[in-house]
């Protein structure tokens, strides 16, 4: 009877906690979402299946030396495997519609305004409730959900709350996939039926030396004014430079396929081992999933709003759709941005012109996560 007794106390059922019980149902969610509805499934099922192995009971995978953890630890906790991502995002990356129409990189910018706009938010969540404890660097890791890239909101949570990872990551992911049902009702809201029928004029050739010159000038720009963005921003530029170069085909063909594979393997199961029960199911986690939601509306909406003043100042027409394309989740807000055109104007073809700011938008937010931790550290 010992015997039998010490061999149902090593059982996962003897062992398992009402907490790992609810992560299993939240796991496997995200496993559906990725697998059936399609929402960012390069992410969602390595995440969602890291988390159902973070949540065993006694196995402890995702403690210091369990596999989970040993993956965290090499490449989400020094930040290595969100830069190696933006390495293959650059190199899988045209600037070409952003160079061909550079001031659309102001609607990149603007986009960014539901960030720091979340961090004012998170503080002030933090101070009138007394179960929510946000500190700086909780508030701004949770503000760069707003921008809607992934990479960097990983990049900044594991510098400034990594206890808040897994939350953040699932938040900024979760809305990235969201983006076709989030995005159209706040663009419709904000335009009319006439500005959404805008058409742009045909953006111009975009030249080789533009193309290679642009990265190397960008990495300059960050170097002098954002220091501290530059591991992010030299990422992507560097993977860019890549392939606008022409002459490492070899090296540009790795960083946009085995390279950026492998490391998103890695990226979702490091990330799913902070879905344990202790660490995400938490007052915290509830309030990053409102905040992180009114981040990336505010974002859309600073977008819109600044496109269609631009369009009162400007001699070309801007339609103010594009501006909604400045959050970062390449090329999915573009596409969406395409369209909410074509269902006002079957004739309006608006993807090459959402594009400038969308790339744009990748930038800005590198760049915003390199002010927020300049300021939280």
């Amino acid at each position: 009877m010992n015997i039998v007794f010490e061999l149902w106390q090593s059982t996962g059922l003897a062992n398992l906690t009402g907490g790992q019980a609810a992560m299993f149902p939240i796991c496997l969610l995200l496993l559906y979402l990725g697998i059936k509805r399609g929402f960012e499934p390069l992410l969602l099922i390595p995440i969602g299946f890291g988390g159902l192995l973070a949540n065993i009971p006694v196995a402890d995978i995702a403690g210091p030396d369990g596999f989970l953890g040993i993956i965290y630890h090499a490449g989400i906790s020094n930040g290595l495997f969100p830069l190696l991502i933006f390495l293959g995002v650059g190199a899988m990356t045209d600037f070409g519609p952003l160079l061909a129409h550079p001031k659309t990189a102001l609607l990149g910018a603007a986009a960014q305004f539901g960030i720091f706009t979340t961090l004012i938010g998170a503080l002030a969540l933090s101070e009138a409730l007394d179960f929510i404890d946000y500190d700086l660097g909780d508030a701004a890791a949770i503000g760069i959900i707003g921008g809607a890239d992934g990479p960097t909101a990983i990049f900044l949570a594991g510098r400034l709350a990594p206890d808040l990872l897994g939350a953040i990551a699932i938040a900024a992911y979760s809305y990235m996939a969201l983006v076709p049902i989030i995005q159209p009702p706040i663009m419709r809201l904000l335009t009319t039926r006439a500005e959404r029928e805008i058409k742009m004029v045909q953006l111009r050739p975009v030249k080789r030396i533009e193309r290679i010159l642009f990265p190397l000038l960008v990495l300059a720009a960050c170097i002098v004014l954002v220091p501290d963005a530059t591991p992010l921003v030299g990422a992507v530029m560097f993977g860019n430079l890549l392939k606008e170069c022409g002459v490492v085909e070899r090296l540009a063909g790795a960083a946009q396929n085995e390279l950026i594979n492998i490391v998103t393997i890695l990226l979702g199961l490091a990330v799913g081992s902070k879905l344990a029960a202790d660490k995400f199911l938490t007052a915290e986690t509830l309030g990053i999933l409102v905040l992180g939601l009114i981040a990336f509306a505010i974002g859309t909406a600073s977008g819109v709003l600044l496109a269609k003043l631009m369009n009162l100042v400007s001699r070309e027409p801007i339609n103010p759709l594009i501006g909604a394309a400045g959050v970062s989740a390449v090329p999915m807000a573009a596409r969406v941005v395409n369209k909410v055109g074509l269902e006002s104007n079957p004739h309006n073809f608006l993807l090459m012109h959402a594009m400038g700011p969308n790339v744009a938008g990748v930038l800005g937010s590198a760049v915003a996560a390199g002010v927020l931790l300049a300021l939280a550290r």
